[in-house]
């Protein structure tokens, strides 16, 4: 399963940014704000490049961007593959992709706690950041679906609900170890 979710969570990732940039560009074509430079301040920050003032290189910020994206993704495979799949799962990792990118950003001293933010900046982060969760959950999703349902969603089937006397499947009938 390992194998299978991670080339299906870096395009799963992939795409979910490719996504969510599409969005945000259309988003700051309507209200007018700039392009953020956080990720590449991050990416400096994190692996001791040169930092520099004001606007930062376009490549170094779609390094961090797309490349967080793309590692993020694997972890939504790794749901998917599971059986967590769906609206709900995507919903969970929209939480996981603004976790990621608070525990970054205020690490390296670059961000601040989203709760010090203007309130219309933190529901333009939080938009963003589902758009990208639900369009990386729906690829995730549909490849890993190719593979059947999940261990998950097969013990689910034994008996739909939280039961105390449903024991886990058998070890051959669940994938991974």
């Amino acid at each position: 399963m390992i194998k299978r979710a991670l080339w299906q969570g870096l395009i799963a990732g992939t795409v979910g940014g490719v996504v969510m940039t599409l969005g945000e560009k259309l988003e700051q074509a309507v209200t007018g704000r700039p392009d953020s430079h956080v990720p590449a301040r991050v990416l400096q920050r994190l692996t001791g490049m040169p930092e520099h003032p004001g606007k930062q290189p376009v490549p170094v910020n779609w390094a961090m961007h797309f490349g967080q994206a793309a590692l993020l993704g694997v972890l939504r495979s790794v749901m998917a593959n599971a059986g967590l799949r769906g609206p709900v799962a995507s919903a969970k990792f929209t939480v996981v992709r603004l976790t990621n990118d608070q525990i970054l950003e205020n690490a390296t001293g670059v961000g601040a706690p989203p709760s010090t933010w203007p309130r219309e900046e933190l529901v333009i982060d939080v938009l963003h950041k589902a758009v990208y969760a639900f369009a990386t959950g729906a690829v995730a999703d549909a490849l890993a679906a190719r593979g059947g349902p999940g261990p998950g969603q097969r013990h689910a089937a034994v008996r739909p609900g939280r039961h105390p006397d449903v024991g886990p499947l058998p070890r051959r009938n669940a994938h991974g170890r």
